[in-house]
């Protein structure tokens, strides 16, 4: 039995149920029918815009963005989706930290929850370095359906990485 890679710190019976859908090419099937909207968040300015949103409503107090931008260099092979930097540099004798929150530009082509769920974790990050429990709960603050849409979110990981987009891959970006 293949170990699922992104999947696997999940209780067997999960496990169980993608392997099923999996092995039936149903798994693009399951991600459309759940989330059959994507997004037209495309460049780096709209996604900016985007973050910016939503740390307004939830982390008013948390540090301004420097950038907020796509990165071609985030892959899933890497298990990197998103990173969030802090860069220090020295400005007329003051250190000056600017935060950086950089996506992958696989999330230019998800449904527009999966583009969510990677910013709410990002701007996370500006408060809580860790992913503990405060970290989980603060994710949860932002977008209640946190662990929902992390776990479908590798359903879809899964699903893109074992190249099972027949017929489905145009539904999902409906």
């Amino acid at each position: 039995m293949t170990p699922l890679r992104y999947l696997q710190h999940y209780p067997i019976h999960l496990q169980e149920q993608i392997r099923q859908l999996q092995s039936t090419n149903k798994l693009g099937d399951y991600i459309a029918q759940r989330y059959p909207k994507s997004h037209t968040i495309q460049t780096d300015k709209a996604l900016y815009q985007y973050a910016s949103e939503i740390k307004q409503e939830f982390l008013r107090n948390a540090p301004l963005l420097d950038k907020v931008h796509y990165d071609n260099r985030l892959t899933i092979d890497h298990h990197a989706l998103g990173l969030n930097t802090a860069i220090s540099r020295v400005q007329g004798g003051k250190l000056k930290a600017k935060k950086e929150i950089r996506i992958s530009n696989f999330f230019k082509e998800t449904p527009a929850v999966f583009l969510r769920m990677i910013v709410v974790h990002e701007l996370a990050h500006l408060k809580e370095s860790n992913h503990d429990k405060s970290f989980y709960q603060l994710c949860r603050y932002m977008e209640p359906d946190y662990h929902q849409l992390e776990f479908d979110c590798r359903v879809f990981l899964t699903w893109k990485s074992d190249g099972d987009m027949s017929d489905t891959s145009d539904k999902s970006k409906a």
